[in-house]
């Protein structure tokens, strides 16, 4: 089993910037990739960025040249810089954890924080 707790989120005005943070606990051996994720009320739940193990990055092209997501591999925790944020940002962040143990794969989520961007 594999804890994340996430941090840092929190109201900012429209171009402000936030930084969110998530540690993994318990058998975290094996963790392939973490990630973030945002839903808004009404919406469905939406990728906004991940990084493999190797170093590997996406995010989607909505938070592109604003987002940077970073990963402690030591520390089995994630970072996500968001600057100049825009309202169409305002979700509950979700992070998220992919394990491969014995050619099965697990996932895991954390309890979310709110981000709030005011105009």
């Amino acid at each position: 089993q594999v804890q994340l707790v996430e941090s840092g989120g929190g109201l900012v005005q429209a171009g402000g910037s936030l930084r969110l943070s998530c540690a993994a606990s318990g058998s975290i051996s094996r963790i392939n990739a973490m990630g973030w994720y945002r839903q808004a009320p009404g919406k469905q739940r939406e990728l906004v960025s991940t990084v493999t193990s190797g170093g590997n990055i996406n995010y989607a092209d909505s938070v592109k040249g604003r987002f940077t997501i970073s990963r402690d591999n030591a520390k089995s925790t994630v970072y996500l810089q968001m600057n100049n944020l825009k309202p169409e940002d305002t979700a509950v962040y979700y992070c998220n954890a992919q394990q491969s143990l014995t050619l099965r794969r697990y996932e895991y989520w954390g309890q979310g924080t709110q981000v709030t961007v005011s105009s």
